[in-house]
């Protein structure tokens, strides 16, 4: 009999800002297929530059907007029957039609637009954002590079990824660095702000420098680091179906020596983030979830870190799933 037990103790979905595009992905006058939350949504940018992220499916006849829909002015047409709908998600024009019939309009998202990213608001429970990610200035200002963009599909949770950031013992035996770093955790509301010690293997010797991170919920977070440069992580994860997430990785290097020394710089950092990300791949997909954990000193704020997770699933669904994982 196939196995029906779920992976996890706690929702699919959690609340909170996710990454559903990069801003560069959707031009003004284009629309783009999104997949997300076990949904197909549809992402455009008016001609005036507006974004709007909604349902992807025409109420008419279930065409999706995001295969063949076509931005005209600030409306997105249906490729089957030329329907028109607003930045609203209102059906405004029906052009072989005298008159619009009810229960035309598509739900659309809350979204925003900062740090080269679209995010979306979800919420099981349909409320509205109770938090916001900050406008970071690194990616205006002239003395910080271009950014770089990295992409993966992972089969695991937004919670197993997230945990990452505390489990300070991996990062010496998994992805062999230097030391074994002692965390600082604090936690305010729906932000986690970790804070360590790092030892970097460089062309020059060993380097000290410090990692500072920072979630807001699982689906956004910034990391900075410095010791030979300044560098900056923008991650994203979002839940795509029952299985897997993206994960999107944003990269800015602080200019250093010219533009080919900085791209080299930032090239190298890229590299290495990507291989330890690629090295913990293995591992999210195939491991399991312990509650409780067996841990032991050196093993970092894993239980402030659950506690920390609680509050972004509606209570009656965390009921219900965790009902599920030990039924």
């Amino acid at each position: 009999m196939a196995e029906t037990r779920p992976r996890f103790p706690f929702p699919r979905y959690p609340t909170g800002w996710f990454q559903v595009a990069w801003s560069s992905d959707v031009a003004p006058g284009q629309a783009i297929p999104i997949e997300a939350f076990g949904q197909q949504l549809v992402l455009f940018r008016a001609e005036s530059g507006k974004l709007t992220l909604m349902h992807a499916y025409c109420p008419h006849m279930g065409a999706h907007l995001g295969h063949g829909g076509v931005v005209d002015g600030e409306t997105i047409v249906c490729p089957f029957h030329a329907w028109k709908f607003d930045t609203e998600g209102k059906c405004v024009e029906i052009p072989y039609a005298k008159r619009i019939p009810k229960r035309t309009t598509v739900p659309c998202w809350t979204i925003q637009e900062k740090n080269d990213v679209i995010l979306a608001w979800h919420d099981l429970e349909g409320g509205p954002p109770t938090w916001e990610v900050p406008t970071l200035p690194e990616f205006t200002d002239d003395a910080w590079s271009e950014t770089w963009h990295r992409k993966w599909r992972i089969r695991t949770h937004n919670q197993e990824m997230a945990e990452n950031m505390v489990d300070v013992a991996h990062f010496k035996y998994l992805h062999g660095t230097k030391n074994l770093p002692d965390a600082t955790v604090v936690r305010e509301g729906p932000v986690l702000k970790m804070t360590t010690k790092t030892v970097m293997e460089t062309p020059a010797g060993e380097v000290t420098g410090d990692l500072s991170a920072t979630a807001f919920g699982f689906g956004y977070s910034i990391n900075r680091f410095s010791g030979l440069v300044e560098t900056l992580l923008s991650g994203a994860v979002i839940p795509v179906d029952e299985e897997y997430c993206d994960v999107r990785f944003t990269f800015l290097v602080k200019k250093i020596g010219g533009h080919d020394i900085t791209k080299g710089v930032g090239k190298a950092f890229i590299a290495e983030i990507s291989r330890q990300l690629e090295q913990d791949t293995p591992v999210w997909e195939n491991k399991i979830y312990v509650d409780p954990p067996v841990l032991c000193g050196g093993d970092g704020p894993v239980g402030i870190f659950r506690q920390w997770c609680k509050q972004f699933y509606p209570e009656a669904e965390y009921a219900r799933t965790k009902a599920a994982f030990y039924a």
